[in-house]
């Protein structure tokens, strides 16, 4: 099973806009994934009920954008879908640590859940 991680950039001065990073087991997913994108803005993607919450029927999210003035055409994408108590990323497409393509995660529910819920509760405490 792998883990969730997420933080946003608070944008700026730090950088041009708000967006989310989103690490799988250490990994910046997005940065690995294509390092053209940014994550999307966090309170699109965390919100309760949002796309990263994971439901039965699986559906297809998009997680970042190409980083211009203003977000591009391009978009990385992933499905995300509920199996029991795992959560499941598909078609993710990234280098893994040791070199190879990580195309699936797993990741356990209460885990999922929590991170997704404390990084939006983080994101609601600020200024």
């Amino acid at each position: 099973m792998s883990t969730l991680l997420i933080s946003a950039c608070p944008g700026p001065p730090a950088c041009t806009a708000v967006h989310t990073y989103l690490f799988v087991d250490g990994l910046d997913v997005v940065a690995r994934s294509d390092s053209r994108m940014a994550g999307l803005d966090p309170r699109q993607l965390l919100r309760p009920g949002g796309p990263l919450y994971p439901t039965d029927m699986p559906r297809t999210v998009d997680l970042a954008a190409e980083e211009q003035p203003e977000p591009g055409p391009g978009r990385l994408a992933i499905r995300v879908r509920l199996r029991g108590e795992t959560v499941i990323w598909s078609d993710v497409m990234c280098p893994g640590p040791d070199g190879g393509a990580i195309e699936e995660v797993h990741f356990r529910l209460g885990q999922y859940l929590g991170e997704v819920e404390r990084a939006y509760a983080a994101l609601q405490s600020r200024p």
